[in-house]
């Protein structure tokens, strides 16, 4: 087992993994609201007092603040929670009104604030395109090489040479897709399909619970039937191929963390799997003594969370106006002020009680205090 990273280590890990995503982050608003003409009086890294900055020619304030957890870009006339127009804005001239954030239609408003969450997918999907490029493609075909003696796979008849097509009605495209399946649904039922000597066969059997650790000592539960692939090959790809694989890739962890949270919500897996900055700040840390390959894995899958997570309906986050703009393109207007100002401060109610749950997770299950 691996000796955990300092602290200097881990606050530097830390801060090379959010600053840079979260300045990606809010550049893809900033940059799609400048091709629409769109000005951009504040793009801030951070939230607080501002620590230092600058404003260029275009009267953009460019600056870091004191509280490192996010970042923003304010768009002009944009000046409350439901980027509604405002007095000031309907009396400044026609010119300087164009220019601002109310002033343009509803679908270059959504787009402006749909960039930031896929442009954190779109560098999750470029990091994992270019591991494939670098280091190939890994093909294993959903065959069983290995069943374990005693193993759950042994006591349900899987066999050596059976071809999985399907796992809870899930077709199987390679042995990784059948070894996520199975890893995300500890103790529960798994519906099979196999194909053996020519013919189909139905397997009903439930994954085992195992407890994985890694060599920090960080635990968690997954499936497990005890069988192994057959045969496995790394294959050179080029650039076209590595751009598929890693939107695949993207698409199967958004997937694993669908799944995830809706365990978490039914109660299958425990609350304690969900994680805030202080086991971000962790992992960041033990990424980066991992070495520079762990560490940018790290960082598009921390990349992949903050583009999910925006996308979530919620008031105060991306998907939150996304929303309501949909409910604008429904209606034919916007939902009313009042609405919007009581859904944002319940948005803001969620979001920060959310967070004090996740560090108070943190702090519980990492044993901040030694407790």
């Amino acid at each position: 087992m691996l000796e955990s990273p300092g602290i200097l280590t881990t606050l530097l890990a830390f801060v090379l993994v959010l600053g840079p995503l979260v300045f990606i982050h809010e550049f893809g608003h900033y940059i799609v609201g400048r091709w629409f003409g769109v000005k951009a009086n504040v793009f801030s890294i951070g939230f607080g007092k501002e620590l230092f900055g600058w404003t260029d020619k275009r009267g953009t304030r460019w600056k870091l603040s004191a509280l490192p957890l996010g970042g923003y870009v304010q768009f002009a006339g944009d000046m409350n929670p439901a980027s509604q127009p405002t007095a000031e804005w309907l009396a400044l001239p026609a010119e300087e009104r164009n220019r601002t954030f109310p002033s343009k239609p509803l679908w270059q408003r959504s787009l402006i604030v749909l960039a930031g969450p896929i442009t954190n997918l779109l560098f999750a999907v470029l990091i994992l395109a270019g591991f494939t490029l670098a280091y190939g493609k890994v093909e294993v075909p959903p065959v069983i090489g290995q069943v374990m003696a005693g193993s759950v796979a042994e006591r349900a008849g899987l066999k050596e040479d059976d071809r999985v097509l399907s796992i809870r009605g899930k077709a199987m495209g390679s042995f990784l897709d059948v070894r996520l399946e199975i890893g995300q649904f500890p103790g529960d039922p798994l519906d099979m399909v196999i194909l053996r000597e020519g013919r189909q066969v139905e397997i009903a059997t439930t994954a085992a619970v195992k407890v994985e650790s890694d060599r920090f000592g960080n635990t968690q539960k997954i499936g497990f039937l005890g069988i192994g692939p057959k045969s496995l090959e790394v294959v050179k790809v080029g650039p076209g191929t590595a751009l598929v694989e890693g939107v695949k890739q993207t698409g199967g962890i958004i997937g694993m963390m669908v799944t995830g949270i809706g365990q978490i919500i039914s109660g299958k897996r425990e609350v304690k799997e969900l994680g805030g900055p202080i086991k971000i700040a962790k992992y960041s840390g033990e990424q980066l003594v991992s070495g520079w390959q762990a560490f940018i894995g790290f960082v598009a899958l921390i990349s992949i969370n903050l583009g999910f997570i925006n996308l979530l309906p919620i008031p105060v986050l991306d998907g939150g106006h996304l929303a309501f703009y949909a409910a604008e393109a429904i209606r034919r207007k916007p939902v009313g002020q009042r609405g919007q100002e009581w859904a944002f401060r319940t948005g803001i109610a969620f979001v920060m009680a959310l967070m004090l749950f996740v560090t108070f997770n943190d702090v519980a299950s990492l044993k901040v205090f030694g407790g």
